[in-house]
């Protein structure tokens, strides 16, 4: 209980935890970001952050004088990973010693207004920076503090305009559930691989209707919960059907192409709500055994966001869903009307309704289940999502390889090459090639 609300958060600014870093303690804001698995804090002034953790200020911060870089689909920032003890004061009780990377530069990650200043993946390992032999946040606390390997998380911005103020509540129930958080049962589905929260998304309904796309769309290249964006984010096929479908289903018979791609605002006078002109949107995930299946829905009051007024008269709204490259992301716009459970214990997601998703008295968000999977493909993940060590074991087979039958061709010519391949950066798949796709949100 001591954990209840003991998140700020902007609506369309990220959810945010404050953290005593250091010795004396300095108390920072941090973005709490379930799609990466870096913690680190600006580390120098910064025109956009009110705060900063002054490492020459604490008596038990010690630089490991490693430089570590990390790239976001929109910002990066590159700094020193370090040690050092945090408290958390609605959290964990008691003092614990976390890897922490100090931000030295940054572009486009720290933005004007924002209230926090520093973030904390919770994602796993596999995604951590430089490497993954940099133990994570969650998993320093789990070893040190013996909680169970289990967190959950509720962001309270339902509805509520996208300001920035910092206003919105939340709770973040690091080592367990609580049952105050939600209502009804709690629905998990599997997680596919540990690296993000990576899950399997069979379907997709509009105003109840199916979108009818091969599962495998929906996963392309990848399906995650990320707390850390914003939007619900769709692959570019599953996006143009889904806006389709909304334009179909609802109650205006034209909308500006500008308002679906994120560019333009719609406006209403004060006194009207166009929630009710727009569908039910729903999102099918595979239950724990494997033949059945659960829907979360979010009504328009999560993907029809509003913005603070312009104008006097008017209360003008964006689209909370944009499409993406590289993955079907299941951002603030769903996870603002659900208690997710991340089980990292026994490898699931749980999704329950959460009390604070509520507009005008109403829920706008619903868990319905179990359905049968008999419609869809048995693996609607089409491929195994291939990241840092996998590649590189992959890409030293493949030189050795080359090198096998280099050699078996000199022996057989008996003659010198002609010309010798020198592998330059360029052969080698790094972080600023093919994986950035994989590390971007």
């Amino acid at each position: 209980l001591a954990m209840v609300e003991n998140l700020q958060g902007a609506s369309g600014r990220g959810y945010y935890l404050e953290m005593l870093i250091g010795t004396p303690p300095q108390a920072l804001n941090i973005l709490v970001d379930t799609g990466s698995s870096n913690f680190a804090v600006a580390g120098v002034p910064d025109p956009d952050v009110t705060s900063y953790f002054n490492t020459e200020l604490s008596s038990t911060y010690k630089s490991q004088g490693i430089d570590v870089t990390v790239k976001y689909s929109q910002g990066s920032w590159t700094g020193v990973l370090g040690t050092d003890v945090i408290t958390i004061p609605k959290g964990i009780y008691g003092s614990y010693t976390i890897n922490i990377a100090t931000i030295l530069e940054s572009e486009n990650f720290f933005l004007p207004g924002v209230k926090w200043h520093g973030i904390l993946g919770l994602a796993y390992d596999a995604l951590a920076k430089p490497s993954s032999s940099v133990e994570t946040f969650f998993d320093s606390l789990v070893r040190q503090a013996e909680i169970p390997n289990i967190f959950s998380l509720q962001m309270c911005g339902a509805g509520l305009p996208v300001s920035g103020s910092g206003t919105n509540g939340g709770s973040l129930v690091l080592g367990g559930i609580e049952p105050t958080l939600y209502k009804g049962d709690i629905w998990y589905t599997p997680i596919k691989e540990e690296w993000y929260y990576q899950v399997e998304i069979l379907k997709l309904e509009v105003g109840g209707q199916n979108l009818d796309l091969d599962c495998r769309e929906y996963n392309a290249d990848k399906a995650i919960v990320d707390s850390g964006t914003t939007l619900l984010r769709l692959p570019q096929k599953v996006f143009s059907a889904v806006v389709q479908a909304i334009a179909r289903t609802s109650l205006i018979q034209e909308f500006s192409s500008g308002f679906w791609t994120g560019s333009q605002l719609a406006c209403w006078d004060k006194t009207e709500r166009p929630w009710s002109l727009f569908p039910k949107l729903s999102i099918y995930l595979r239950d724990e055994n494997s033949s059945r299946s659960f829907r979360i829905s979010v009504l328009p009051q999560l993907y029809i966001q509003p913005i603070l007024g312009i104008g006097e008269n008017l209360q003008c709204y964006r689209f909370g869903i944009s499409s993406s490259t590289n993955a079907l992301v299941i951002g603030a716009t769903v996870m603002e009307g659900f208690y997710v459970i991340f089980d990292r214990a026994q490898r699931r997601v749980g999704f329950a309704v959460s009390p604070c998703a509520e507009v005008d008295g109403s829920p706008v968000s619903e868990i319905e289940g179990p359905f049968t999977t008999a419609d869809v493909a048995s693996n609607c993940v089409s491929s195994i999502s291939f990241h840092e060590p996998v590649l590189w074991i992959a890409s030293y087979a493949l030189m050795s390889l080359c090198g096998i039958i280099l050699l078996v061709l000199i022996i057989l010519l008996l003659i010198p090459p002609r010309c010798q391949h020198r592998y330059t950066d360029n052969d080698v798949v790094n972080d600023e090639s093919s994986l950035v796709r994989h590390r971007w949100k």
